[in-house]
């Protein structure tokens, strides 16, 4: 019966067994649970050693995929994510009634919708995971938010074995919305560092610019810069406007494409068809304010 509260799982099944999967299985298998994998290249040849490389624990038992879903409580899908639909389409049809199957691949919501509802027409449940940060860096302790019926089940199961999980909604998509938005800022900002760094060292400044920007964001929060920075947005956008103009245009003066940097200033720029100086008189008190006024420009300006 599907929503059933199952004793602590004490086997966990990986489909795909990258990097996530490797420091996960380990963490699990420190706190006592028997772990099963699974890996397309287990049926090429040498795959076998490949994947034994992988390993960070010992016990850890390579098969099949109907072998790996036959013997755990939770299957964890860590495949690519081209590829995770289809891997739950292949398992959807070997899952059994109080098994849950968590998709922790990088997805949209409505890829993660879609994936549910093929894991739903078996006798499985269904949570979507998304993992928030780099796993090489932060290890089994890398934050995972989880969503689904069962997801708060999955959330303190699963971190009992070791694992840093969190649960977020009932509804599934909610996890993978926070992550898709929460790239926003940590890949976007992984580009613009790039791009400042490309520049620095065409102009042979890159040193002075890394020195200068890392001081900087050490002097205060970043709460305290990021609020301060959207907050001034709302009177000093046209002057930005202009100045990453001439970004834009030094940039290709020393040969490098301003992929970031146009961005920033075609920002700007629609800031400026806003007229914010007739809603922002002054700098105003909260960031939110500032928020809405974008928020409510673009969606009255789309087509």
């Amino acid at each position: 019966m599907k929503g059933v509260e199952t004793m602590l799982p004490v086997r966990i099944g990986f489909i795909g067994f990258g990097e996530v999967a490797s420091i996960f299985s380990k963490a699990i298998r420190e706190h006592g649970a028997e772990v099963y994998a699974t890996d397309i290249l287990l049926d090429q040849e040498k795959g076998d050693e490949i994947i034994r490389g992988r390993m960070l624990a010992k016990g850890i038992q390579l098969g099949s995929l109907p072998e790996v879903i036959q013997n755990s409580d939770y299957v964890l899908s860590t495949v690519t994510t081209q590829v995770a639909k289809t891997v739950a389409e292949e398992a959807s049809s070997l899952l059994r009634a109080r098994q849950i199957y968590l998709d922790l691949n990088s997805t949209s919501p409505a890829n993660k919708v879609d994936i549910g509802q093929v894991i739903l027409s078996s006798e499985a449940d269904f949570v979507e995971g998304a993992v928030l940060g780099a796993v090489g860096v932060a290890g089994a302790q890398t934050r995972i938010l989880v969503a689904g019926a069962r997801g708060e089940q999955a959330a303190r199961n699963l971190t009992k074995l070791g694992l840093n999980v969190s649960f977020y909604s009932p509804e599934i998509g909610k996890a993978s919305m926070f992550k898709m938005l929460r790239s926003i800022f940590s890949k976007g900002l992984e580009c613009l560092i790039l791009e400042l760094l490309i520049a620095g060292r065409r102009a042979g400044i890159g040193e002075d610019l890394w020195k200068d920007i890392t001081s900087f964001m050490a002097k205060k929060p970043f709460d305290q810069i990021a609020d301060n920075w959207v907050r001034t947005h709302a009177i000093a956008y046209e002057r930005r406007y202009h100045e990453m103009h001439q970004v834009v245009e030094t940039m290709l003066e020393i040969g490098v494409e301003p992929i970031m940097s146009n961005a920033t200033r075609l920002f700007f720029q629609r800031s400026v068809s806003l007229r914010f100086d007739e809603q922002f008189p002054a700098q105003p008190d909260s960031s939110d304010e500032v928020v809405n006024a974008l928020e409510v420009g673009i969606r009255t300006t789309l087509p």
